[in-house]
């Protein structure tokens, strides 16, 4: 483990109930891995759906941003700043996500163009894909 969530919360400003990546497994240059652990008792859950719970694919997209800003906010030049969305395409939902469930968080960042992050992403559940795509983001004060 590189990073737990304590030490996350000193990169990124995200805090409960929206703070969505538990620990960061690996970490290179260009790439991170994530995981999220799933609960019963996270927020969502009482109202996404209360007889059968699914998280919102909304919130893995997010998750998967959170890990990839944990990334880019923990290099030197870019300390103190906040991640924002800038785009979000070709993002798939390919399985349902449920309380129980480890989601592995995967975030590859392929490009950069005046001040725009690119970035593929993958969450997945037992070596199966939940989500796939890519996400866009901004670096901001």
């Amino acid at each position: 483990m590189i990073y737990n969530s304590n030490q996350i919360q000193e990169i990124i400003p995200h805090r409960y109930p929206f703070l969505l990546v538990d620990r960061i497994e690996e970490m290179s240059e260009e790439d991170i891995v994530g995981i999220k652990c799933v609960t019963a008792n996270e927020m969502q859950f009482l109202g996404h759906f209360p007889q059968k719970h699914v998280l919102p694919g909304v919130l893995i997209v997010e998750a998967l941003a959170q890990t990839g800003c944990v990334l880019l906010l923990s290099k030197e030049e870019n300390k103190g700043k906040i991640g924002y969305f800038a785009g979000i395409n070709k993002m798939r939902f390919k399985r349902q996500v449920i309380p129980g469930d480890v989601l592995t968080l995967k975030v590859h960042f392929s490009n950069q163009r005046a001040g725009i992050y690119f970035a593929d992403v993958e969450a997945s559940v037992d070596g199966k894909v939940a989500a796939k795509g890519e996400i866009m983001c901004a670096l901001g004060e």
